[in-house]
């Protein structure tokens, strides 16, 4: 086990995408001791993935400028990296227990910040397990790292909600000849009324107004459909077509991949096993980002899904005020509060639709770690109950999947987050059995 000595810091964060980045970033630079965790390789989380972290010279465009300057900063400070590792528990106030592939430590901490970032919102429906059917988050990751075997005769679909559809879309609108698949369409499953209305909204948001332009330029001819989503997906043992459907009408289109997320779901497992208070879902902070439990903190999509901006604003409030820099802190606020109110109105724009409700058939899988189907779960009361009775949510994903669908299919409270959060190596499961002791 390496020296924990080596392992103590005034401030922890756990997270290395842009929240958990600023974090580190505002506490290293006030004078702190600070150490980031993630079970990534390296930094960025799932949203700036992509960018080496050592790139010397900064992309002149957008984000991937902003993304390259932080990444020179976080690289100009002091601050020690755990990548490839999660935190599985905690061992007692104040310290956490990490693992890697080969080894298991602990690491302790005066200060505590929660960076964990989201994950995209499965729903399940006839067909969504076969080969060739995930997450458009998951297929953008995958083809980063050059894991799809995908020419120009590959055909795919994107379908769900939010704003990562259009992202995906435009990543493989990027990809050069012939490794660049054919975009078909677009599926959104929010009602064109709303879509208008948010493009409104946006010209008081100018940032995010010339964001969008550039989204739709770079998805010029490429068909968007809204108040469309998938009700079925078919082949001989992989995927060949998807059926969607706008609520009068259905038809299949043959495709080789479907892209399919319904916006985004808050890690917010840490948090709760650490005893922090959730309101609506999310993690329930103050002005100085601190969560109901002393001394921890939490920043980015676990206290209100916004993206980027929001999150790089709450990590270094969080990662001052973690240093004892409130007043660096306070002159933050009045850019956090315009931040959060994009994030409200990502909220109401891609609201999901009361339609998706009725999209699994008695025998559609709800849980695909232990096979659940949607009858067995529909004979139960509530989630721990149904957990008791079929095994629902006690498979590798932790009901990571399974949880959030039906909590929007049963409207059931997850209330059941034990430790360890994620499956642990036996030496893990020791080291916090002894702790315990």
């Amino acid at each position: 086990m390496p020296d924990r000595g080596a392992n103590r810091f005034d401030v922890l964060i756990i997270g290395a995408g842009p929240a958990g980045i600023a974090a580190a970033c505002a506490a290293a630079e006030s004078g702190a001791t600070v150490g980031i965790v993630d079970d990534n390789p390296g930094p960025g989380g799932q949203i700036w993935r992509g960018l080496p972290a050592d790139e010397d010279l900064a992309p002149q465009s957008g984000h991937a400028r902003d993304q390259a300057e932080w990444y020179a900063r976080l690289r100009r400070a002091n601050v020690k990296h755990f990548y490839g590792t999660r935190i599985v528990s905690q061992a007692a106030h104040g310290t956490l227990i990490a693992e890697t592939v080969d080894e298991t430590f602990l690491l302790e901490f005066k200060k505590l910040i929660l960076a964990t970032g989201a994950r995209e919102r499965f729903l399940p429906f006839p067909g969504w397990t076969l080969p060739g059917v995930m997450g458009a988050g998951g297929w953008q990751s995958l083809v980063k790292t050059h894991s799809l075997p995908m020419n120009d005769q590959t055909r795919i679909v994107i379908a769900g909600s939010g704003p990562l559809l259009l992202a995906v879309g435009a990543f493989i609108r990027k990809q050069a000849p012939p490794f660049r698949p054919k975009l078909l369409m677009i599926a959104e499953q929010a009602p064109a009324s709303r879509i208008r209305s948010f493009a409104w909204k946006l010209l008081g948001h100018g940032e995010k107004l010339m964001q969008a332009i550039q989204l739709r330029m770079a998805l010029a001819g490429v068909p968007y459909r809204t108040g469309t989503w998938p009700v079925r997906a078919g082949g001989e043992g992989k995927l060949e077509w998807v059926e969607l459907t706008n609520g009068r009408k259905t038809w299949r289109v043959a495709c080789d991949y479907l892209a399919c997320g319904f916006h985004l779901v808050p890690n917010t497992e840490l948090a709760e096993l650490l005893g922090c208070e959730l309101h609506g879902g999310f993690v329930r902070v103050n002005e100085v980002q601190e969560t109901s439990v002393k001394n921890v903190f939490c920043a980015g999509e676990p206290v209100g899904i916004g993206g980027v901006d929001p999150a790089l604003i709450e990590g270094q409030i969080a990662g001052y005020a973690a240093a004892d820099r409130p007043e660096n802190a306070r002159k933050l606020y009045d850019i956090r509060r315009a931040a959060r109110r994009f994030a409200v109105l990502l909220e109401e724009t891609f609201a999901l639709r009361e339609e998706l409700r009725g999209l699994p058939l008695p025998d559609t899988f709800v849980c695909r770690c232990e096979d659940v189907t949607f009858a067995r779960l529909a004979r139960h009361s509530g989630w721990r109950e149904a957990k008791l009775h079929t095994r629902c949510g006690m498979g590798p994903c932790q009901g990571r999947v399974c949880g959030p669908a039906a909590e929007f299919l049963f409207g059931w409270k997850v209330d059941s987050v034990r430790p360890p959060i994620f499956p642990a190596r036996v030496e893990s499961l020791a080291l916090f059995g002894s702790a315990k002791g």
